[in-house]
């Protein structure tokens, strides 16, 4: 498949949508589109401060997101206005669908957090997806999730969630 022109400036919307409903949108710089692997730029688009527990997110943090047409997740790296490496939030998704000026990701509700020192890594809302039906509704699709998040561990406990480059 064939990258697509980007919107004004080389900005897509980033829409992301759970359960049939837009959760959030928000725009982003288009740093590289091959076909297969798109990646952005943002600033956190959150309302204020986020705080996991293990992670805080806020006004000023800036996210450099990796989204695939053809893998169940995406990678996002998590800097500080400043620059300094806070982690990979990694999400799973189905593939990440571009047409034209809008990148559209269907949030699968597991998560998978690894620290900038990779001594952190935890897997994230796991009861959320096992009350969200999926396995019901799309049995393929929630083994392709459950999938994802395995594989998401292996490159998060591997080291490989730092090579990602736009």
């Amino acid at each position: 498949m064939s990258p697509e022109p980007a919107g004004p400036q080389g900005t897509v919307d980033v829409v992301l949508v759970k359960a049939g409903r837009t959760k959030i949108r928000y725009p982003a710089a288009l740093l590289h589109d091959d076909g297969a692997r798109l990646t952005v730029r943002a600033p956190w688009a959150g309302a204020g401060v986020r705080d996991f527990g293990f992670v805080r997110f806020a006004p000023g943090d800036v996210f450099t997101e990796h989204y695939w047409r053809d893998r169940w997740y995406a990678v996002k790296e998590v800097r500080t206005g400043a620059g300094g490496l806070k982690g990979w939030y990694c999400d799973v998704t189905r593939p990440a669908v571009r047409t034209g000026g809008e990148l559209v990701v269907e949030d699968l509700d597991l998560d998978l957090w690894c620290s900038a020192d990779g001594t952190d890594v935890r897997r994230l809302d796991e009861d959320e997806f096992a009350v969200s039906g999926l396995a019901e509704r799309d049995p393929a699709a929630a083994a392709a999730a459950v999938r994802a998040l395995d594989e998401l561990e292996r490159l998060a406990r591997g080291g490989g969630l730092g090579g990602m480059r736009a």
